[in-house]
């Protein structure tokens, strides 16, 4: 989900954000039910288990079979979604929910979905996963049409189109709009006798069918439907619409078909390990990435050490296959929301300890393997090994269970341009060099395809969205592509308004 507002680079992957904070994030989640009583605190329930993936805001639409009711909060769904008043407010047997992360310095509230429309047939709920890659296009045209935007959310350009569509049926309208639009994404929307579900051509974004005592759920993870305790039934295949209604369930593919996509970065870092994506568990492919680790990496050491959480799997299998001690040298604060912004340079280099703390009776006079999921710009990476060095270890090896990262992405991940990615502009060497570490290695392309189970990468059509590693782009990036022939650098302020 674009999230642009002032100052903002009009074709960067991301907005401005602390040069310090190294964390990639993935900026949605989204859940629907249909036709359960209660929907709305059953919502609640699946975006509870959907909060890694978007922890700054969150919304839930309900409808009562008369009326639409929606929330949006800034903060954490457990803060925003509780109370015995939760049903009252949000009534009805039919609910969509998303949570999200907002960029820092992005437009507040007015940007949080789920997002409403009142149309000539009823009223639309929309909530969405992903990025448009020529939202800018299509928004230039809207605005130029005389569309007027309430956000600078990409996903708003999606309601536009839907009410902009001549079509008669609401379905064809969602099919009008989605042909037009471009990049990774997952929707749900409920109307007001149907829930839809859609998932890009490629499948780059995750999206799965539940089954909740006879009655459909949507989700971007299975980890959301084993929180209701509902079945899982199937992955929405890429390109596939579901639509839902009380006589069943319909599924097209409106578009043409290509080779599914589906992005490796939900394996790596996104999704949570109980999770199972597009049939592969998210556990058992980070243990093998550690263990493909250790075989193409290793080293003489004595102990080896995840950077919790993202980190523990993948330390297991580099453990298992190594033959060295697993051990939790480093113990992560639960505790500890986002980072804020540190006033000073002495205070912020104190701010990973916020979130992690040494275990000096296992680090101190050890030969560690460090193990990361990815290194992005490696600030975040010196400051642990940093720490690691301080709390007495001997040697410090620094292991990435992630190819090297070269690539901006386009697709919802926020993650930092080509300049500032560490890979892109040092060889292993001088990476190494910058890290202080004693040696520096990555899983190799092929080692991560190997733990996918996915066989050798076909470089023709490759099996996975995978270009922040080779910087093979799945589809066109139409607005970077016209910013480009444009010659066009400045920013693009997309709005006036500055919300609180």
């Amino acid at each position: 989900m674009t999230f642009l507002g002032q100052s903002t680079d009009r074709y960067s992957s991301t907005l401005w954000r602390d040069p310090e904070d190294d964390t990639l994030r993935l900026e949605c989640g989204v859940f629907g039910v249909f036709g359960v009583r209660d929907a709305a605190a059953i919502a609640a329930l699946g975006l509870h288990a959907l909060q890694h993936r978007g922890q700054e805001a969150c919304g839930i639409a309900a409808f009562d079979g008369a009326r639409f009711h929606t929330e949006r909060h800034m903060g954490h769904v457990g803060d925003a979604f509780t109370g015995a008043d939760l049903v009252q407010r949000l009534p009805g047997a039919l609910a969509i929910g998303h949570t999200r992360y907002s960029t820092a310095g992005g437009a507040g509230i007015r940007n949080v979905q789920p997002m409403f429309a009142d149309l000539e047939t009823g009223g639309v709920a929309i909530a969405h996963n992903g990025n448009l890659t020529n939202f800018l296009t299509l928004r230039e045209r809207l605005v130029q049409e005389g569309a007027i935007f309430q956000s600078t959310s990409d996903s708003e350009v999606i309601l536009h189109l839907i009410a902009r569509s001549r079509k008669a049926k609401i379905v064809d309208r969602f099919v009008d709009a989605v042909s037009q639009i471009e990049g990774g994404y997952a929707l749900v929307a409920i109307t007001n006798k149907k829930m839809i579900g859609m998932r890009d051509p490629l499948g780059i974004r995750p999206l799965v069918l539940g089954d909740l005592d006879g009655k459909p759920v949507l989700a971007s993870e299975t980890c959301a439907l084993d929180m209701i305790g509902a079945r899982f039934v199937r992955d929405i295949e890429h390109g596939e619409m579901v639509v839902i209604e009380e006589t069943g369930i319909t599924s097209t593919k409106p578009f043409q078909t290509k080779p599914a996509r589906p992005c490796v970065f939900e394996y790596v870092y996104f999704a949570r390990p109980d999770s199972v994506v597009n049939g592969r568990s998210v556990y058992g492919v980070r243990k093998r990435m550690g263990m493909n680790l250790a075989k193409e990496t290793g080293v003489d050491a004595d102990v080896v050490v995840p950077v919790p959480d993202s980190g523990v799997p993948a330390a297991l299998g580099y453990a298992q296959e190594s033959g060295l001690p697993f051990e939790m040298g480093i113990i992560r604060n639960h505790y500890v929301g986002r980072t804020f912004i540190q006033p000073t340079q002495g205070v912020r280099e104190l701010g990973v300890r916020m979130k992690h703390s040494p275990n000096r009776a296992i680090l101190a006079g050890k030969r560690v393997v460090l193990i990361d999921d990815s290194i992005v710009r490696g600030t975040t990476s010196l400051k642990i090994v940093r720490m690691v060095r301080e709390a007495g270890a001997k040697e410090v090896h620094l292991r990435s269970a992630s190819p090297p990262i070269k690539w901006p992405d386009f697709y919802g991940i926020d993650m930092p341009e080509r300049e500032q990615l560490l890979a892109a502009n040092k060889s292993l060497e001088e990476m190494a060099k910058f890290l202080e570490v004693d040696s520096l290695g990555f899983l190799s392309v092929d080692g991560l395809y190997d733990a996918l189970e996915a066989g050798p990468r076909d470089p023709a059509t490759p099996q996975f969205t995978d270009h922040y590693f080779t910087g093979d782009y799945p589809t066109r990036l139409t607005d970077r592509e016209i910013a480009e022939g444009r010659n066009e650098t400045n920013d693009k302020q997309l709005s006036l308004l500055v919300s609180a």
